[in-house]
This record gives structure tokens, sequence and C-alpha cells, in this order.
């Protein structure tokens, strides 16, 4: 099913997205902004027929079907909550909400109103994943031991940066974390139930560097190393009883490497493409539209408990918990 998107945010990631509408040959309806001359140029760019003036109309036009947000962190939960108000469909851009009780609030609020709510998070939308979970649910692997996952990325030191603004909501958890523990969640059984941290905070009060441990009930354990302040492979690895898989760039990856404990065979396998990763989001959110539940929004449930619990131990609260 297609529908008419309406895009909330003029930033690159905005940019990127309407680029893929546009060259997928279902440019978006509509765009609003605070900075008008910045929706505009995007709406030039990539075929967008409106242009608001007041960005809050965007939940008001009855023809828009769905609303890819592209706000700061902090301003995701009052725009899906205006959307699904308004009975628009949501796909809303990593971290989906700043914690748990958000995320609860606005599912609770997308069910009551028969709306789709998801998670702008490619690693679970990449196909690659999708074929791995296949093969892994015919046993090719074996069982999922343990995972381990590095994400470090260098941002310039500066406590203004959005990086490492709290009043931005930022930190390393809501912009890298959510990714590790995507790809963890994702092969595991159910959701860790033990979860163990240290966390170095940057002189603004947000998170910038932590190492996370984690166990679910089925014994299954994995590991995640974040940084902002220092570059690492973006890898994950995931070992199971017959085999280990290695996915490097794991955010958006097309390729991945599957070596066998019995033999020390090693395979690639590849589906889907890195460029694509923005289309598939699309895709899926209109397939749960259509009836097949491709939303990931209990996954995306789990990552968000996590991710507000460790926030909790780390004494790292925004203006808008306050």
């Amino acid at each position: 099913m297609k529908l008419n998107w309406g895009i909330l945010g003029a930033g690159w990631i905005a940019g990127d997205m309407a680029e893929v509408l546009y060259k997928s040959g279902r440019p978006a309806y509509s765009i609003a902004n605070r900075t008008k001359a910045n929706a505009e140029k995007l709406a030039k760019q990539y075929g967008i027929q409106k242009v608001y003036d007041d960005p809050g109309d965007i939940f008001k036009d009855e023809n828009v079907d769905a609303i890819y947000i592209a706000t700061p962190h902090n301003r995701h939960f009052e725009a899906i909550i205006q959307a699904l108000k308004n009975g628009k469909h949501v796909l809303c851009e990593k971290s989906i909400t700043l914690n748990i009780t958000q995320l609860r609030e606005a599912a609770e609020l997308a069910e009551k109103n028969g709306l789709v709510l998801a998670e702008a998070m490619t690693v679970y939308h990449m196909p690659l994943y999708k074929e791995l979970a296949l093969r892994l649910k015919r046993g090719e692997f074996g069982r999922v031991n343990f995972i381990n996952v590095f994400h470090g990325s260098f941002k310039e030191y500066d406590m203004s940066n959005r990086f490492f603004s709290k009043a931005l909501a930022g930190g390393a958890i809501l912009d890298l974390g959510v990714y590790a523990l995507a790809f963890v969640r994702q092969f595991l059984n159910s959701s860790p139930d033990i979860v163990k941290s240290a966390a170095v905070l940057a002189p603004s009060g947000v998170d910038e560097q932590e190492s996370i441990v984690l166990m679910n009930k089925d014994m299954q354990t994995a590991s995640i190393t974040l940084s902002l302040h220092s570059k690492s492979p973006k890898y994950g690895i995931v070992s199971c009883e017959k085999a280990y898989i290695e996915i490097s760039d794991y955010q958006r990856p097309s390729d991945a490497k599957i070596t066998y404990s019995d033999s020390g065979r090693s395979e690639i396998i590849s589906a889907g493409e890195h460029d694509k990763a923005l289309l598939y989001e699309i895709q899926d959110l209109e397939a749960s539209v259509s009836g097949t539940d491709c939303t990931y929004l209990n996954y995306s449930t789990d990552v968000m408990e996590i991710m507000s619990r460790l926030r909790d131990e780390w004494g790292v609260i925004y203006p808008e918990e306050e």
C-alpha cells in the first residue's frame, strides 16, 4: 500500500528520506519544519507538493496518511502523540522516544486509534537480518549463545554539539546504543533481564562511553561497547553452537560472513542493499498498514526499557523528564 507521506524535519536524515521516496516513485506529499526555508529547499529538490507555514499543520492535513518524524530526540514524543491523535500512521527516527514511559503511552494510543507506530531503525528492516533469522529458525547455525557489538564514533568534543547536549537529549546510548541493542535483541530468544554496565559521563552530564553486559532467562549473553569519543569499527558478531556470524557496518549491512565450527569453512550471505535501508523502513510500515505486522515495535519496546533502566542507573536525566 502506497501512502501519502508527510515529513517532519529538514535535517540530513529528512533529506535522505525525501530522496528515497522520490527515487522510489512515491515522492512525499508534504514537509514541515521550524525553518520554512529549509523545508522549501527539500521540497523543490524532491518534488514535494506542500510546505506548511505552521509546522503543526502537518498533523491536521487530511491528505497526509503517514508522517515520518526526523526531529531531535527530545521532540519525538510530542510529535508522535499529535500525529496519532490526528489519525496519522507514524515512522519515527531512532530513538523513537526518550524513555519507556513515553513509548508505552504512544503505543497504547496507536493501538486505540488503529494506527501503525514504528521506529525508523534500519537494523530491524534490512533484508540481510530477515534472511539470517530464517536460517537461524531452520537451525542451520544452532542456538545463539553470545553476541558482541562494538560501535565507536569520534564526535567533536563540544558540549553544545547535539551529541553531547543534554538539552537536545544527547549521549551515546540514544545515538549509538539504540542500534547496538537492536542488533542484540533481534538475535536473542527473549529480552535480557540482567543488565550490568559501567559508563563515563561527559561534562554536560550525558553518557559519552560505556560497556554493557546483558543476559536473558535463556542464558544467552551479550556485550556492547559504545563511545562518542573514540572511533571503532561498527561491528557485530553472533556466536552460535554450529557457527559464528560476522557483520561489519551492522547498521545497514548487505553481507554477513558465516564461519562453521566443525570445518572452519566460511561463506558470505548477501541480501538487500546498503543504500536502500530507508526504503525498507517505508516498505515495512506500508506492509503493516496493509495488515502484515512489520513494525518490530516489541523489539523497540524492549530496547527502550533497557536504555531507560541504564540512564536511571547513570543518573542521566533530560530536561523533559525532570
